[in-house]
């Protein structure tokens, strides 16, 4: 393979960049563009050692630097692996990786240098994947379950219960094509014992998918409600600033406003709308309305919020009406006045979570942030846990779960052993495309073509 190269660190000024190079031809083309004070070649460097000199384009310096060694096999990608290291200005940046690129190398490809890693075998897909969650992470939640998936614990939960598998499913083989030896029959219970172990593991991965999705990617939450109900006000408190402006006076919202928060172990990428309401003759706000009902549609989450100073009104009603669809939490705001509103009469209205609040003196929330917790599952989130994190990985569990449980539909039914055979090789194949084993480049393609560069 050739060699490549890349800025691995942010495309942004810093005190420190580096430009990464990797591949057969690392230590030279390094050697190329970079000289040590001491004079010592990159080449002639044991791995994990480090160099002070100059990196330079032809007779040209360019910057001091420092260039770390790791020798393959002992490195990221199981190559070759220079890091050259030096002020992070932009422009330096882009002149080191270009005197790197004119001494040969060529540009990385987006997670080049981890598809290589995965392909040299230092790690499997699902732990390939992890990386660039673990990059993403946005909470301790999230960093602590992605470095725990690309510590392999995901990977050692699969390789598990496919060796469970693979056991059953040759013992069975053999006694099915060597009746005359005197191989004892695998009975029915025990195969079955067997099969709903794994089972039940690959169901309980595929139960904490969601909240592990919300944990790592956050959630689209939309804010509903009638007008001056206090949308924005609750925006404000809970993104701990005053983003969106409060009066008031109905309908100062006209579009919808957003905002990334940390609520509890999660992110809500907050939608605060237009009041919601079905008799009004501004134009500008009805195109406020239907944006609003767009952005309630498309959300995993809605907070609804009712006046507690105000009665129920037949657009409250038709707003809960529309959320018993979706996962909802009915915020109740503004108790610190006087109450008119029929708590009573709102449970007969939803079966939604009710919260009661006060967004104007932040009373409440911590209340609020464990109904949000409860309600999309993250409530006593395990990071520690096996974690499917992707659609791909989620893809190839449910399939391997139809596969065992046509396995054990079949030994219920009597099926022959081999046709049961059939459905736990298919559940191990399954599997195995999850980590990589039996993935088609077209698989591999798909995990890495969302990669930055450099990584």
């Amino acid at each position: 393979m050739s060699t490549i190269a890349a800025i691995a660190t942010a495309q942004a000024a810093a005190g420190l960049g580096t430009v990464k190079i990797s591949g057969e031809n690392a230590l030279t083309v390094a050697d190329s563009v970079f000289s040590a004070v001491s004079g010592k070649k990159i080449s002639e460097t044991p791995g994990y050692r480090a160099l002070y000199g100059k990196v330079h384009d032809g007779e040209t310096v360019i910057d001091d630097a420092v260039a770390l060694v790791f020798r393959a096999p002992k490195s990221y990608t199981g190559e070759d692996v220079v890091e050259i290291s030096c002020h992070g200005g932009l422009y330096i940046l882009k002149r080191v990786l270009r005197a790197v690129l004119n001494a040969g190398a060529v540009p990385a490809e987006g997670g080049e240098f981890t598809k290589r890693a995965f392909l040299n075998g230092k790690m499997d897909l699902s732990e390939a994947e992890a990386v660039m969650s673990l990059i993403s992470a946005s909470g301790e939640e999230a960093r602590a379950a992605t470095l725990n998936a690309l510590d392999g614990a995901l990977s050692r939960e699969i390789a598990d219960c496919r060796d469970k598998l693979a056991v059953a499913a040759a013992f069975m083989a053999a006694w099915v094509d060597y009746p005359d030896d005197e191989i004892p029959e695998l009975s029915d219970d025990e195969m079955t014992n067997t099969l709903t172990d794994v089972h039940n593991r690959l169901e309980k991965l595929l139960s904490g998918f969601d909240a592990g999705k919300a944990i790592l990617e956050g959630i689209d939450t939309a804010i509903v409600g009638r007008p001056n109900v206090g949308k924005s006000t609750l925006l404000n408190a809970l993104s701990g600033s005053e983003r969106a402006i409060v009066t008031s006076v109905a309908g100062t919202t006209r579009d919808v406003l957003e905002e990334t928060v940390r609520v509890g172990n999660i992110t809500l990428r907050l939608a605060d709308t237009a009041g919601i309401r079905e008799n009004t003759d501004d134009e500008i706000e009805k195109i406020g309305v239907e944006r609003a009902k767009e952005r309630f549609d498309r959300a995993s989450l809605v907070l609804m919020v009712l006046d507690a100073q105000n009665e129920i009104s037949d657009d409250d009603k038709e707003l809960l009406a529309m959320c018993k669809r979706k996962n909802c939490i009915v915020v109740v705001n503004k108790t610190d006045g006087e109450i008119r509103l029929s708590m009573s009469e709102l449970k007969t209205l939803t079966d939604n979570t009710i919260v009661e609040i006060s967004a104007k003196n932040s009373l409440g929330l911590e209340t609020l942030t464990n109904a949000i917790e409860e309600t999309v599952g993250t409530a006593g989130f395990d990071p520690s846990a096996p974690l499917i994190t992707t659609e791909r990985q989620r893809s190839c569990v449910v399939k391997a779960v139809e596969n065992i449980e046509e396995a054990l539909s079949g030994i219920q039914m009597g099926i022959t052993p081999d046709a049961v055979n059939v459905c736990i090789d298919c559940a191990i194949e399954n599997l195995c495309v999850l980590t990589g084993e039996k993935a088609t480049q077209t698989v591999v393609d798909e995990v890495f073509k969302n990669f930055c560069v450099g990584k």
